[in-house]
């Protein structure tokens, strides 16, 4: 897919492409070149739960492609990085990596999975916060700051529970250090079993019929599995350099280096609420005193956004301004949010095309969505952004979604299930790829 470079030209063009079906190296018979990897994952990628998260071998699968295209990788980068998976990769496969993202509780996952942790020193401060957390009481005025939101979610044995875990936890690590960042995380990911929030849900849902894990049960089990993924890991000690930001992407200046290789997954429009998702690790990390300020700068926010401009959607490109136009039609509030997703993605894309060295290669994996009946093409708007940024070689190969949790259909109350006569979603998702000439 290759065109005239709309940097230069027109801003309203609409491109009619068709995927790519096959990879260099790939025989017709086979499995598409981007729906398995050859390796198990790496344990390290299961410490903390996160949505929608990518498969790891998506990036050996970028960079192999990145070299069968005759690209020298040495900096790889992830300007949308989540939980690290991108980061993880590109340090197992030898290669420097910076990454950002506009979620704390993100980078704190992300910082972990690429740290490597001396398994004696992970014993002893185990043991030291197990100690100080039966030794410790809460105060009157620990219960004080907690918000009403967090006592909608927790019963109170937990509360208390969980005040004492985060003060034994900062008592007995070392401020700013791998090591409380570690047990931090870990503490991240209990407060789902031991909330009442709807299990397995990718909705703030409250199960009024769940019994909650007793918190240090549930932070032994944690630890125990973070420990033990630790050392199972494959990922080398080396001297590359990992450089995770918790920044907004767009409104942050250039990074210090030029890079190589981005591999990124942006969010999916209408898909998720990211800040609703990670609301209790927000509240109890003390990373915002409201979780909803996070979502101001996130991509595809639907809270407080202005209509745009006409000029601004006319900008868009016929697909794109059309699909604003009929969503205006079913929720004017949902209908601004996607047109601002779209504006934005365009500057990302922009950006991304600005931060890659000559001749390097940006590969995106996206789905498209849906929302009470109008398809959101978010592949096809991508190939355009990059079209009007200046890529060249632009390629996208459809792949069927292989995650597990990913199942191809989600129930009313946003659960996935096998169950064909539910809603359809995410059956198949987009790499789309193009180089920087």
């Amino acid at each position: 897919m290759t065109g005239t470079n709309a940097r230069h030209g027109r801003n309203d063009l609409d491109l009619h492409w068709t995927p790519t079906r096959r990879v260099a190296g790939c025989s017709d018979d086979s499995a598409s070149y981007w729906d398995f990897g050859d390796r198990k994952e790496d344990p390290i990628h299961r410490i903390h739960s996160y949505p929608a998260k990518f498969p790891a071998f998506i990036t050996t699968k970028a960079l192999e492609y990145a070299e069968q295209q005759g690209l020298g990788v040495n900096v790889v980068a992830d300007v949308f990085c989540g939980c690290g998976t991108t980061a993880v990769e590109a340090k197992r496969n030898g290669k420097n990596f910076w990454g950002c993202d506009i979620n704390p509780v993100a980078t704190l996952i992300a910082k972990v999975k690429t740290r490597h942790y001396r398994d004696a020193v992970l014993a002893r401060y185990f043991d030291a916060i197990r100690d100080e957390f039966r030794r410790i009481e809460s105060s009157p005025e620990d219960h004080a700051r907690v918000s009403d939101r967090i006592r909608y979610w927790f019963e109170e044995p937990n509360i208390d529970d969980l005040i004492r875990l985060d003060r034994a936890i900062r008592r007995r690590t070392p401020a700013n250090s791998p090591y409380r960042a570690f047990f931090l995380c870990g503490f991240s990911n209990i407060l789902k079993p031991t909330s009442r929030w709807l299990t397995k849900s990718i909705k703030a849902q409250l199960d009024p019929h769940k019994s909650p894990r007793g918190v240090m049960d549930a932070f032994e089990d944690q630890f125990a599995l973070m420990r033990n993924a630790c050392g199972r890991s494959r990922i080398p000690t080396s001297d590359r350099r990992i450089r995770i930001r918790t920044q907004n992407f767009l409104a942050s200046r250039e990074p210090a280096c030029r890079v190589d290789l981005i591999v990124t997954s942006p969010p999916y429009v209408t898909s998720y609420d990211y800040a609703d998702i990670h609301q209790l690790s927000t509240l109890w990390l003390r990373c915002a005193s409201d979780y909803r300020a996070l979502r101001k700068n996130m991509l595809g926010n639907q809270y407080g956004v202005k209509p745009p401009a006409p000029a601004a959607v006319k900008s868009l490109g016929a697909t794109a301004a059309e699909t604003y136009r009929r969503l205006r039609r079913e929720d004017r509030r949902k209908a601004h949010s996607v047109a601002r997703y779209f504006l934005d993605m365009d500057k990302a894309v922009a950006k991304c095309w600005r931060m890659l060295n000559a001749s390097g290669m940006a590969v995106f994996v996206i789905g498209n969505t849906q929302y009470k009946g109008v398809r959101i093409d978010n592949a096809k708007y991508l190939a355009n952004c990059m079209e009007r940024a200046g890529f060249r070689d632009i390629e996208s190969f459809p792949r069927k979604v292989s995650w597990k949790i990913m199942t191809p259909y989600r129930n009313a109350r946003g659960r996935f299930t096998r169950d064909s006569t539910q809603r359809r979603v995410y059956g198949e998702e987009f790499v789309v790829a193009g180089r920087r000439r």
